[in-house]
Formats: structure tokens, C-alpha cells, sequence
């Protein structure tokens, strides 16, 4: 979803700040009503939602109708006063106090347009829409909305690790419960929605979302949202999945551009994850993409947002634009002429919601409806989704009070112990051992303090250590904490324009956590800036690590939005090159010949030159929010193993893009081409300090070929041994290759995977995988997913490159069309 960069009328002066803002307590306005909102069967939680919906519809005049389908941008009062509208250059201003006879549909986050307490910005919001029930006829309240990628993007709400490093962690259930967490925060401030997760699967990593997404590969994306978007559900908060559909195939990586695909290419990688989150999440709302396909912008696709969305896959809930997408019909794609004809082909394919502020479904389209340009059942179909959705929610019963989230006023929390100890738990398991020469883990030779990792391993548990090393620390990201955030967390993307306010979390740095266990350590030295093109402090950056016995490079991105970061929305990169003259400084350390470690803290996977052979140790971490510090420490110090696994494969070459590891045969290395686009390190690839062997079992399997039929399923068991001296988990993937198909197929895709809980050594863990063969099912030249006859193999593996087992079947019977009724993910039971 696209942000702006100009600022709000309403931004309070800071966190606790005495002058109310704008249109607060100290200018209260006229109101055009204050009678008792009228009554109908629309108040009654006896009937269906829907006909309580459908009754109150049929009551509405057009513009009370089309009001309905509209958010303001607004921002919350620091002193509890009500919002003020949020100005900015890309809408005309709006006047809450014209509209709100009328009605209005959303209240665009009232807590990340500026820093307000949690207490404070609560109170605000009651106040708002107790006067939005008050100036209107039927006193209907406003679902508010707000951005929840990486945690409540609220001040003073916990930072999770971004999603790359849910995809990292291979942890669906621990993502769960992220998710639960995270919506029981936004329902304890009044806020009815959550914008996340997002669905597109990466197809070029230099795109700067690819932090926003969890991963390469659909199942993995469809798996770990499906479970984030049941989290967010449970707390009674509607999910928005997005981006519908194709955003992150955008031509070479470019925000916004347009996407080249066939309709494949669509229809296996970029669909599937949606589709999941439809069928077994429960997901209420749709968020449609920026992008246009082969001509066709998504806001004004038809088949995409209801002959698909609705009319096949049965989605019942509201399709709500991305900010300002319905007005980018006229001005960027250039299928409409003006914002009536625009607001019109949107309603006509199904957005039914128009974010972030009224312009396209304003007075224009009013206007347009009354001259029966556009079809006044346009309008009713949204507004009776809308309206069903306010239903259920409860904003339509006698006794909503929208000051219910205020009983507990006085200990709104939104950064509590257990949402930090969960932040914690996702951050250990989602930090990725990509390469390691022994230097790791420290802890046989460190002299570590304190009580103990959030994993249950203690520190310093280790007898017969040496004399501690000398460690040299250098690098951008060493002693920052924009390091471990997201575009999306509150500190980079709001905070960031209010330098003059706390940040409102407890947000150490890896410095500051190393310190912490390595009592003694020296000075960091920068050497250079993330982006900058300044050497010069590469020098000190040098002669530090040559007195070094270790040198630990901590280098990556900074987040931030349109050219603000090296990752995030708008922050684009030309090739996967570190950013400034970060691997200048990576190679002046490798020369000095100090056993390297490198630290990254990354929005996406980047190339690392020399460091792939000549580091002693890599260590990866994707934005890995406020606990994210310790959890990188803990590894490098042996206090926790790590488990993580790359959702995204890291490129041995720059210029390597787009490529994924999804590649059908003629994407791979060969002959005829001087650019190899084999990974350095491929997907799902993670090391650990402990061993683990695996048994693979086939139960009723035997010689040659498992015969399975095209209703089919296979059964797998894997038994996973700790062989070595250390307590970890690992995680079990299952590969699907197909040798001969109709069309052209990837060399191999996911269909299974489960993570151990964590084992001591002499622990086992069963795992029974359950593939059904739907999952083999695939899109025919005709346009028809089938599942066909004849040979496959399952890949029983440690990553894309490592396979351990591999089990061939063969798929007998006719050849069979399935559709969205098919069973879309394989069952994983670990014991």
C-alpha cells in the first residue's frame, strides 16, 4: 500500500503533548445532528447480517449509500481530543464536518498518521465516532483500519520481525499467534481492520517490497499467511490480504510497474497463496494490486476481483483499494477520463471500499449516478458488503459504545512482556546460519554473562573455555537501530518524520546487546554509511579488524519509503550489489586475513562477492524487529542454535534477476549463456551447530514406484535424530518434481514442510507428511488445472539443494481437472 510523503495538519506537537490538535476539544464543531438515529430492522442482532444490511440500504439516499464507501485519513488527537482530517498532495483537503451527515464508511489510521499513546489515541477515536453516529440519520459508526505487517504500526507497539522472517522461521503456528496478539492489541484501541499480510510471492529481489512478502516459493506464502490471516481473525479483526494480484512481478523490480506474465505463470504462482487464505483463513477482506496485466489494471478486473475472487473462490467480504489506486485508473493507467468514470469501472469489476480518503467516490460519482452514468446497483452491491461487514462487526447493534475499548483506559499496553517474549521466540527461530568454517558459535572461548536466551538455553553453559578472543565490530549496521526494522514498522515509517519524539519501545542495538554478553568490547567502528559513497573510514574499519582475532562485519539495509532506504516500498534496487560501498568495506576486511563473520540485517538477500567462500561464518537476518539484536547475539554466542531457513534464494552474482529457485530448465545454468543464475546459498538452506540424521519411511511402499491414483495421496515418515552435543530444531522439507508434463514445469517446487520442536541431544521427533496428489495439479495449455498421469518424485530435503530421500511415485488412473475445491496443502503432524 502506498504512503505519502507530505505531512498532516493533525500531527500532534508529541507523545503527551498539551495543545489539542485541529478540530479538537478546543474548536468543537456544529454537528447537523444530534436526534436519535433511526430505527429499523437494521438494528435487530437477531436477523442475518445481511438482511439487517440490505434493510438499511434500501433506507439510504445515493450519497448516504456512497459515503459508505469511503475512508477519511485521518489522525488521532494526543490529548484525547477528536481526529482531524490528514492533508496531503495527492487528494483534495476534506471536511469531516461536511461529511459526516452523510454517514461515513473508514477511518484511515487514526494511529499511524502521527505519534500518539496508545490511552490518548483510543479516547480520540471513541470521541470521533461517537460523533459520527450522532450527525447522521442512522448512526452507523466507521470501521477504522490500520497497517499491521510487522505488529500494530502504532507509537509505543511491539516490532515484530518482518514478514520475510515468518517465512524464514518455516513456523506457521508461531506466526499464529503473532497474529492473535497482534489483533487483540488493535481491538483493545477500537480498530475494526488490519492491513497485512501480503501475499505476492517474490519473483525479482531487487523489488523493495520483497520484505513485505514472506518468500520465494507459494506454499511457503500461502501456508504463513493463511495462519496470519486465522491469527488476526480470531481477535475479532478483519485481515486484508493483499496485493490482488501480481504486484511483485513487476518489469525488473521497478514499484509500480507494469507486470508481464502469462496467465500460467499467474494462475501457479502468484494465485495459489491467495486462494489459500480465501479457502481455509477466513479472510474478510481483499486489497487489490497496483499493477496492470497484459493492459488490464487489477482495480478495473473484472474476472480477477469477481469472477474469481467471488464467483469461484466464494469470497463474501469487501475488496478495498490500495491507497489511491482507484484514481490511478485516470491518471496512471490511462483507461478512464476522468475520476467518475474511474470510481464506475472500479465498482463494475467489485472494489467495493475506496482507500485512503474520499476523491474518486466523491461528489463525482454522486453526480454520475444521479445522471444514470453509473448504475446505482453498483452502489448498493458495495454498500450491502460494506454495511453486512459493519453488521457483523457489532457497529450496527442498540448497544455499541465506542467507548467499550476504554474500560481498561488506564493500562493500554500495546509492548508487553509477552508480546516482546513472542517478538523474541519468531526472531531466534527465523535468524539463518548460512555458512560457518567452526568460528561459530564464540561461546566455547567468550566470557558471556546473564541469565539465559529466550530459547531455555543458558549462556556461559559451556566448561573448558579458552582465553576470550579479541572482537573487532564494524559495519553500518553494528550500533543502529533502524537496522532490525521494516518499512512498515512505526518507528521507520512514521517516527521517522518526528525526530523529536521517542521512539516508544525499548529498541537496542546488536552493539548494545553484545555488550551485554561480552563485557569489555571495544569501540565499533562504522567504516562507512549503509548508502553512502564515503571510504574514507574503511581504514579504521581495517586496522581494527587486523588486531582482531574475529571480526565481526555487521552490514544491510535501512528501510524507508520512496528513495528514503536501501529496502521498502519505492526503494527499488538496480542490481543485488550491497548497498554504498558496503562490500568494498566487506572485502578490506576478508584481506586483512582476521577470521570474518558476517552480520546482515536485511530487507531482502543480496550477493556477498568474496564473503560466500572466504568468511569464517554468515549470518542472516531479515529485518528482525525489537527483539531482533538479541536474537542475532544469542546465535553468534551459542546461547541459541539456530534453525532459521532462507525463504528466498542469496544470489552468487548481482545481476543474477529476476530468478528464483522456481526456474523451469531453461532458466538454469548453461552452455549458451555467460550469466549463471545458480544461488549462492538456495531456498530453504540453513546450517546448525548440532547434527541431525533423518529417516525416511514410505509406509506400505516397496519395490519400484509408489502406485497412488489421481484422487490419491502419499504418506511420509520422517523421524528426525539429534546426533550431535547441542539442543536445536530443524526443519523438513518435501519437494514436488515432475519430469514430463504437458506444459513446462519448475525443476521442483514446495508442497511439505515441518519444523521439529527443539530436541537435546539423543532426541527424536516423527514427522507423518501427508502430500495429496492434488498438489501435483498443475495449468494446461487450455487454460485447466489437471492433474496428470505418469511419473513424479517427492524430494524428501534439507533445502532446494540438499535432498536426503527421494521417493518416486506413479500417478495412475485418468487424468483429472480439478478447481478450487481441490485440497490445497499437505498435512504435517510432528510427534
Amino acid at each position: 500500500m502506498t504512503s505519502t510523503t507530505s505531512t498532516s495538519t493533525s500531527t500532534s506537537a508529541g507523545i503527551g503533548a498539551g495543545a489539542p490538535a485541529a478540530g479538537g476539544a478546543a474548536a468543537e464543531p456544529a454537528r447537523a445532528s444530534s436526534s436519535a438515529p433511526l430505527d429499523g430492522p437494521w438494528r435487530d442482532p437477531a436477523l442475518p447480517a445481511a438482511e439487517r444490511a440490505a434493510a438499511l440500504v434500501a433506507a439510504m439516499t445515493p450519497e448516504e449509500k456512497i459515503a459508505q464507501l469511503f475512508g477519511i485519513w485521518v489522525g488521532a488527537s494526543a490529548d484525547g481530543a477528536e481526529v482531524a482530517p490528514h492533508q496531503h498532495d495527492m487528494a483534495e483537503p476534506v471536511s469531516l464536518d461536511e461529511l459526516l451527515p452523510t454517514g461515513l464508511g473508514q477511518l484511515t489510521r487514526p494511529f499511524g498518521t502521527a505519534p500518539v499513546e496508545a490511552v490518548a489515541g483510543a479516547r480520540s477515536l471513541a470521541r470521533t465516532q461517537r460523533t459520527i453516529v450522532e450527525s447522521g440519520r442512522f448512526g452507523v459508526p466507521a470501521l477504522a483500519h490500520e497497517e499491521c505487517l510487522a505488529g500494530f504500526a502504532a507509537w509505543g507497539a511491539t516490532a515484530y520481525p518482518v514478514p520475510l522472517s515468518w517465512g524464514a522461521s518455516f513456523d506457521p503456528e508461531l506466526v499464529r499467534e503473532m497474529a492473535a496478539r497482534i489483533g487483540d492489541d488493535l481491538r483493545s484501541v477500537g480498530v475494526h481492520q488490519g492491513l497485512a499480510p501480503v501475499l505476492d510471492v517474490v519473483r525479482d529481489a531487487r523489488w523493495g517490497r520483497v520484505e513485505e512478502t514472506i518468500g520465494e516459493d507459494p506454499h511457503l506464502v500461502g501456508t504463513v499467511a493463511t495462519a496470519y490471516v486465522q491469527g488476526l481473525e480470531s481477535a475479532g479483526v478483519v485481515a486484508t490480504l493483499k496485493h490482488f494480484a501480481g504486484y511483485s512481478a513487476s518489469r525488473a523490480g521497478r514499484n509500480l510497474a507494469p507486470v508481464s506474465m502469462g496467465r500460467r505463470e499467474l494462475a501457479d504462482v502468484v494465485l495459489p497463496p491467495f486462494e489459500m487464505a480465501v479457502a481455509l483463513g477466513g479472510v474478510r477482506s481483499v486489497m487489490h494490486a497496483y499493477t496492470d496485466i497484459d493492459g488490464v489494471p487489477s482495480a478495473a478486473d473484472e474476472s480477477l476481483l469477481t469472477g474469481l475472487l467471488r464467483d469461484t473462490w466464494g469470497f463474501d467480504g469487501t475488496v478495498v483499494a490500495d491507497y489511491f489506486g482507484v484514481a490511478f485508473l485516470e491518471t496512471l493507467h490511462g483507461v478512464a477520463g476522468s475520476r467518475a468514470e474511474a470510481a464506475g469501472l472500479a465498482l463494475a469489476a467489485g472494489v467495493d471500499v475506496e482507500l485512503p480518503t474520499v476523491d474518486a467516490f466523491g461528489p463525482a460519482l454522486v453526480a454520475a449516478v444521479r445522471a444514470g452514468e453509473v448504475d446505482e446497483a453498483l452502489i448498493d452491491r458495495a454498500a450491502l458488503r460494506v454495511l453486512t461487514q459493519k453488521a457483523e462487526l457489532g457497529l450496527l447493534d442498540p448497544g455499541w459504545d465506542p467507548e467499550a475499548p476504554l474500560a481498561r483506559a488506564d493500562d493500554i499496553d500495546l509492548d508487553t512482556a509477552g508480546n516482546r517474549a513472542l517478538a523474541r521466540r519468531l526472531a531466534d527461530e527465523a535468524v539463518v546460519l548460512l555458512r560457518n568454517d567452526g568460528v561459530l558459535p564464540l561461546a566455547g572461548a567468550l566470557p558471556l554473562t546473564g541469565a539465559g536466551s529466550a530459547s531455555g538455553v543458558g549462556r556461559g553453559s559451556e566448561a573448558g573455555r579458552g582465553t576470550a578472543p579479541r572482537l573487532a565490530v564494524v559495519g553500518p549496521n553494528a550500533d543502529t537501530s533502524a537496522a532490525l526494522l521494516g518499512c512498515y514498522s512505526f518507528p521507520a515509517h512514521v517516527g521517522s518524520q518526528h525526530p523529536d519524539v521517542a521512539v516508544g519501545i525499548e529498541l537496542p542495538t546488536f552493539a548494545e546487546r553484545l555488550r551485554e554478553a561480552v563485557p569489555g568490547l571495544g569501540a565499533v567502528v562504522a567504516g562507512c554509511d549503509v548508502d553512502g559513497t564515503d571510504a574514507s573510514g574503511i581504514p579504521a574499519a581495517v586496522d581494527a579488524a587486523r588486531d582482531a582475532d574475529v571480526a565481526l562485519v555487521v552490514l544491510g539495509d535501512r528501510a524507508g519509503l520512496f528513495g528514503r532506504g536501501t529496502s521498502g516500498e519505492g526503494c527499488d534496487a538496480v542490481d543485488l550489489t550491497l548497498p554504498g560501498v558496503q562490500q568494498q568495506l566487506l572485502d578490506a576486511v576478508l584481506d586483512t586475513g582476521t577470521p570474518t563473520v558476517v552480520v546482515l540485517f536485511t530487507g531482502r538477500p543480496y550477493a556477498l562477492g568474496r564473503a560466500v567462500t572466504e568468511a569464517a561464518a554468515v549470518v542472516q537476518a531479515f529485518f528482525p524487529g525489537e527483539e531482533g539484536a538479541a536474537a542475532v547475539v544469542d546465535v553468534l554466542t551459542g546461547a541459541t542454535t539456530p534453525s532459521g531457513r532462507l525463504p528466498v534464494s542469496v544470489p552468487a552474482h548481482p545481476g543474477a534477476q529476476p530468478s528464483t529457485y522456481l526456474q523451469s530448465p531453461l532458466a538454469a545454468r548453461s552452455a549458451v549463456s555467460d550469466v549463471d543464475p545458480t544461488p549462492a546459498f538456495g531456498f530453504g538452506h540453513g546450517l546448525s551447530y548440532t547434527t541431525f540424521d533423518w529417516d525416511v519411511v514410505v509406509p506400505g511402499g516397496g519395490d519400484g514406484p509408489l502406485r497412488v491414483p489421481t484422487v490419491g495421496e502419499v504418506a511420509l515418515e520422517v523421524t528426525v535424530h539429534n546426533t550431535g552435543d547441542r539442543i536445536g530444531a530443524d526443519v523438513v522439507q518435501v519437494y514436488l518434481h515432475d519430469p514430463v508434463a504437458e506444459t513446462v514445469r519448475p525443476g521442483q517446487r514446495l508442497v511439505a514442510y515441518g519444523r521439529t520442536p527443539q530436541l537435546a541431544p539423543g532426541e527424536q521427533a516423527v514427522l507423518e507428511i501427508v502430500v495429496p496428489v492434488d498438489l501435483a495439479s498443475a495449468t494446461g495449455r487450455d487454460g485447466l488445472r489437471r492433474i496428470e498421469t505418469g511419473a513424479l518424485q517427492l524430494r524428501v530435503a534439507r533445502s532446494s539443494s540438499d535432498v536426503v530421500a527421494a521417493v518416486d511415485v506413479e500417478v495412475t488412473g485418468e487424468a483429472r481437472v480439478v478447481d478450487h475445491t481441490r485440497r490445497l496443502t499437505s498435512v504435517v503432524t510432528v510427534r
